[in-house]
């Protein structure tokens, strides 16, 4: 079974909805059997790397209301990721753009790091409130995930992963995802949001089962169903 996940480092509910599947992997009975991948996604491509604004001005903004209703609504999704065992610190989150952390993550793919390198890069933001835009932290945190720090430097100088970036947002459009995460099981059923995690056993139970059934002897010339399209949720993801 493979699941896609599209995400961004600078999404609450992403880092909250990670967590809430990999709960239900952890008691799922072929774990070993499950591919997670993923996928690159930005809330805010124009997002600058040397943002002045705190968190709760920019949300304010963004949404069109008080300072005081941003920090409480930020106040909520922190309880929420305590709740998961997350500590958020949204009071020194450094707003930024997450394209060079997208890029590094690819990267840390192709030597077999994704996973250490993914949740390094959201417990910097969230947790460790380090600035994903920049170059050297991104750098040095690579280093913890277990790559190399100099060749890490010298692939963020480039432009290298750049497509595949691109790539991972161009498939979230063709799939019309406005808002993440976004998970993907087997190119099948999708689960929008971070929703709770009986609803990813479910899930998880729903596609192992199709699989097991599946004939030894495909039929040429039919096709698999098309992926299933979710609808947008109030609440559990975030939005562009």
């Amino acid at each position: 079974m493979r699941i896609d996940i599209w995400s961004d480092y600078a999404c609450p509910f992403c880092y909250i909805g990670k967590r809430r599947l990999e709960h239900a992997l952890s008691q799922f009975p072929d774990r070993d059997q499950v591919e997670v991948v993923f996928r690159s996604f930005q809330l805010d491509p124009n997002a600058r790397t040397d943002e002045t604004r705190d968190i709760h001005e920019i949300l304010a903004a963004k949404y069109g209301m008080t300072r005081e209703k941003a920090q409480a609504m930020n106040a909520q999704l922190a309880e929420q990721a305590q709740g998961v065992g997350l500590e958020f610190n949204f009071d020194t989150v450094q707003s930024t753009n997450t394209f060079d952390g997208h890029r590094l993550s690819h990267y840390a793919a192709s030597e077999g790091k994704a996973p250490q390198m993914t949740e390094r890069l959201l417990r910097a933001y969230f947790t460790d409130t380090q600035n994903l835009g920049d170059r050297k932290v991104l750098a040095e945190l690579a280093a913890e995930a277990g790559l190399d720090q100099e060749a890490v430097t010298a692939m963020l100088e480039s432009d290298a992963y750049s497509a595949q970036v691109d790539a991972d947002i161009e498939a979230a459009r063709q799939l019309n995802v406005t808002g993440v995460p976004f998970f993907v099981f087997n190119n099948k059923y999708a689960v929008s949001g971070a929703q709770p995690g009986p609803v990813f056993t479910e899930v998880l139970d729903t596609v192992w089962a199709e699989e097991q059934s599946k004939p030894a002897l495909q039929v040429v010339g039919k096709t698999q169903a098309a992926a299933d399209k979710a609808d947008g949720c109030d609440d559990g993801s975030c939005s562009i």
